[in-house]
């Protein structure tokens, strides 16, 4: 009944928009089957286009169900694991995604793709090259450290691109490699071209690990040349810059140097923060703020090892029945992150650090000196010291030369307020935070 249904919505739908909507919005939807309900259950590969079809479409269909199914419709839609319906014909099933080696994560979509300033312009340019592969940015070459998220925005253009239409090929080179000599070994060099070569979108992955494998190079250089002269995307990643990347044929690194190179670095403290709350938000819980911040506070290497300790707590949390908490969080943590505790950090630690920061001298912030910059840092200190040691305002007034506690007060109080509204502000504190907790972790 649904796929009968289906089929006819598509009919009208595709005589109703453009090729380009239909392909890139209702193509890649696929339908539940049930022979009982008088409904339609739709599926789509990753919530953006859920999204956008119940903003655009999901009227129209409604209303083409209603009249199929006699009365009015109900059609909801969520995010499945099948790109394309059954009851699409033959001929429309031209363009799917083909994985090679590894292949496309369902996850790694930019709907879960936290950005900050250590990814801003990868993510900018990674989300244009979405909207015309082949001419925006090609090749596109993201470098950066493990764990950094670079398959991550890669697997996303390539998701956004299957979802507007196009063929996508994604390998990791170790992968592309052995494919290569499989198939001089076996005499099907023609079928492996093709394979490659028929992909509008081409995704490899960690090209670092051509270098030194020359006949490897020498396939990669005849199948990005004839791509990009077809004006096909390639979209590369590696742990360094084309630059140096010794040992790579001289012509390879041009090409890769031709088009857009950017580096993705380390997130900063409030971006693994929010990196933090998404994870356990997709995992279906909540995580206390105090319980990410301590986690991101101490852990500044990559995502993955974010991710880590988010399982692990969150592990033990079940198996023990336990509530996560920040007092749970350190037990269970404690020894995989390595950290110092927050009460082997001082408040000689915290002034000294924030004085730096904020480009005073600790005596200035200790003395009555009342300039904007010294005062600012001053009571960026109350508030760290009430916040991160929970220290009271009256031993706050001692550690700062002998102040009351009202001033203590108003002090931390105004940072408090002041950072949920000043971007600089916030993240000054922020870079305050980071240095005192990299230090305390050393």
């Amino acid at each position: 009944m649904q796929n009968k249904v289906w089929d006819d919505c598509l009919t009208i739908l595709k005589s109703d928009l453009t090729e380009s909507q239909f392909n890139t919005w209702i193509k890649p939807l696929s339908v539940i089957e049930d022979e009982e309900a008088q409904s339609l259950t739709l599926l789509a590969p990753n919530k953006f286009v859920v999204n956008w079809v119940q903003k655009n479409y999901l009227e129209k269909i409604k209303a083409v169900a209603s009249k199929k199914l006699d009365g009015k419709a109900t059609v909801a839609i969520s995010i499945g694991d099948e790109p394309y319906s059954n009851s699409i014909p033959p001929n429309k099933k031209d363009r799917v995604v083909t994985p090679v080696g590894s292949p496309l994560n369902n996850r790694y979509v930019f709907d879960n793709f936290v950005g900050g300033k250590s990814n801003q312009l990868a993510r900018a340019a990674a989300l244009q090259i979405t909207e015309n592969p082949g001419t925006s940015y090609n090749p596109f070459f993201i470098y950066g450290g493990v764990g950094l998220g670079k398959t991550h925005l890669m697997q996303a253009i390539g998701a956004a691109s299957f979802a507007s239409g196009c063929s996508v090929e994604y390998s990791a080179s170790e992968t592309f490699t052995n494919e290569f000599i499989n198939a001089i070994r076996t005499g099907t060099t023609d079928d492996f071209r093709h394979h490659y070569r028929s992909a509008d979108v081409l995704l490899i992955d960690d090209v670092q690990f051509m270098v030194g494998k020359e006949q490897t190079q020498e396939g990669f250089f005849h199948t990005f040349n004839e791509l990009y002269t077809a004006g096909k995307q390639i979209v590369l990643t590696s742990d360094r810059p084309p630059s140096e990347l010794g040992m790579l044929q001289e012509r390879l690194v041009s090409r890769f140097s031709g088009g857009l190179v950017v580096d993705i670095q380390s997130p900063d403290l409030e971006t693994r923060i929010a990196i933090l709350d998404d994870k356990a938000e997709q995992q279906g819980f909540t995580l206390p703020y105090e319980v990410c911040e301590f986690i991101a506070k101490r852990n500044k290497k990559n995502i993955r090892e974010l991710e880590g300790c988010l399982n692990k707590l969150r592990a033990y949390s079940i198996m023990t029945g336990s509530p996560i908490t920040l007092d749970y969080a350190v037990e269970i943590l404690g020894s995989l992150i390595g950290n110092r505790a927050i009460g082997d950090v001082t408040s000689d630690d915290i002034i000294g650090t924030v004085a730096s920061c904020c480009q005073v001298s600790v005596p200035e912030i200790l003395s009555r000196v009342r300039t904007k910059t010294v005062v600012e840092a001053r009571q960026i200190v109350m508030y760290l010291l009430i916040n991160e040691l929970f220290m009271s305002p009256t031993d706050i007034g001692r550690a700062l030369g002998g102040r009351n506690h009202a001033t203590i007060i108003h002090g931390a109080g105004k940072i408090s307020a002041a950072i949920s509204e000043d971007d600089s502000l916030r993240a000054l504190v922020m870079h305050a935070k980071e240095a005192i907790f990299t230090s305390a972790a050393a």
